[in-house]
């Protein structure tokens, strides 16, 4: 299983390298909205809805919101407040995962897959397409991936050598607060190396880094949590050893907006 996990991470490495630096901007976006569209696939089993007719129905309905979401985001005022009614939601995701316990509701869960995806999404396709600022888009991409793997790495081996108390027992009881907390140690160290790469001031990029930290491992929690109310161990199994596509990307849901936000909005990219 090791070694599945292993073949399937390095391929998709692969696959996102060649995705974010060789694709032109626009065949960029578009795979990135297919990737969306297949969560949306993935999503739908949350929603209790099992035939491939309704499930495609579903990822068709959140395909066509991600390009009426891409033209409407043009405008930058736009951009703004999507993102930042995302960074919204995922702040009620935090209240959600700590004072309601998991239940399954397949409306709701159908619902709650827009705000998830669409703003995920337009996040990533501006981020990719951006041209003025510290750093070209796939650069920008490519730091926040690393925030969200230092986060994920970090919490893993954190966890298993230090990990005593659990960061939230009834929606995913091996993750602690030891692991949290080693990821985002690793996360401070990749945000303060990218500050170094980039030319941006330490202090204020390891602070925001730690942020899009704390919202990756929220988005986790967050799809941990529908699953466990579904009785779905994992979103799909189209990625050997890792499960659905959905579990690759669901911390990236919930960083992606708030790293646009921070840096849309504070101007250092356009």
């Amino acid at each position: 299983m090791l070694k599945t996990r292993i073949l399937t991470a390095a391929i998709l490495a692969c696959i996102l390298l060649a995705g974010l630096f060789l694709l032109p901007p626009p065949w960029a976006v578009l795979a990135i909205g297919a990737a969306f569209t297949i969560g949306a696939w993935e999503w739908a089993g949350f929603g209790a809805l099992r035939g491939r007719g309704v499930r495609a129905a579903y990822a068709a309905g959140v395909a066509l919101l991600l390009f009426l979401a891409w033209r409407w985001t043009a405008q930058p005022k736009h951009l703004m407040l999507l993102l930042g009614a995302a960074c919204a939601w995922w702040a009620i995701a935090l209240l959600w995962l700590s004072w309601v316990p998991p239940r399954h509701h397949p409306t709701l869960a159908l619902v709650c897959g827009l705000p998830v995806l669409v703003p995920a999404f337009i996040a990533l396709a501006r981020l990719q397409v951006a041209t003025q600022g510290f750093a070209h888009g796939p650069q920008i991409v490519l730091w926040l991936v690393l925030l969200v793997i230092a986060a994920d790495v970090g919490a893993y081996f954190a966890g298993r050598s230090l990990g005593r108390r659990k960061l939230a027992p009834r929606v995913s009881p091996g993750k602690t607060w030891e692991g949290a907390l080693g990821g985002l140690s690793m996360v401070a160290l990749v945000a303060w190396g990218g500050a170094a790469h980039f030319g941006l001031p330490p202090p204020s990029t390891v602070v925001f880094g730690c942020a899009v930290g704390i919202f990756s491992i929220i988005g986790d929690l967050t799809e941990s949590m529908f699953k466990r109310a579904a009785g779905l161990k994992d979103s799909g199994a189209l990625l050997p050893g890792h499960g659905g596509l959905l579990d690759r990307i669901d911390s990236v849901t919930a960083a992606a907006p708030l790293y646009a936000l921070g840096l849309f909005g504070s101007g250092v990219i356009a």
